[in-house]
């Protein structure tokens, strides 16, 4: 069974943290575990957040980042490509969502990647991201138990699947 997880989701199969081992319970015997290549750019970012943190050392951090370059590299994550069109979709999509709507563009990419690959589901943690999946025609899922549902008009979606 496939999962696509966001970022954080992605980091707490490698940073001891909240949920962690809730979330490396949900991935262990999963295959074609996907995320954006965003997801690249940020575990570099919450890799160096933890290293100022001080909850890693320089040399743990490069090992961390090894071992999930290793796993890319492995395809135990499946990374989409972000390109122009997949951009040119999140633009068009967040130019549709309600005015009460809140959504960052990292989020948004998530969203729009998790939809045209195929998914009915994105795993995450971040509140916002959660809330805002149904308008994406997903379902936002959360370890701790949090959940959204999809709209009925997410039938309409210009992603189809």
């Amino acid at each position: 069974m496939s999962l696509y997880l966001d970022s954080a989701y992605v980091a707490k199969c490698y940073i001891n943290e909240a949920d962690a081992e809730s979330v490396r319970a949900l991935v262990a015997d999963k295959t074609g575990l996907c995320s954006s290549a965003l997801c690249l750019a940020e575990m570099a970012c919450i890799f160096q957040r933890h290293l100022r943190e001080q909850a890693l050392t320089r040399r743990q951090m490069r090992i961390l980042c090894k071992l999930f370059q290793d796993d890319v590299d492995a395809g135990v994550w499946n990374l989409v490509p972000v390109g122009s069109d997949l951009l040119a979709k999140v633009q068009e999509r967040v130019g549709r969502l309600a005015g009460n709507v809140y959504v960052r563009a990292g989020e948004a990419i998530h969203l729009v990647t998790a939809k045209v690959t195929g998914f009915s589901e994105i795993w995450t943690n971040d509140r916002h991201m959660l809330l805002a999946a149904p308008r994406f025609g997903l379902i936002g899922r959360s370890v701790s138990g949090a959940a959204s549902q999809p709209r009925r008009d997410s039938a309409k979606s210009a992603y189809g699947r």
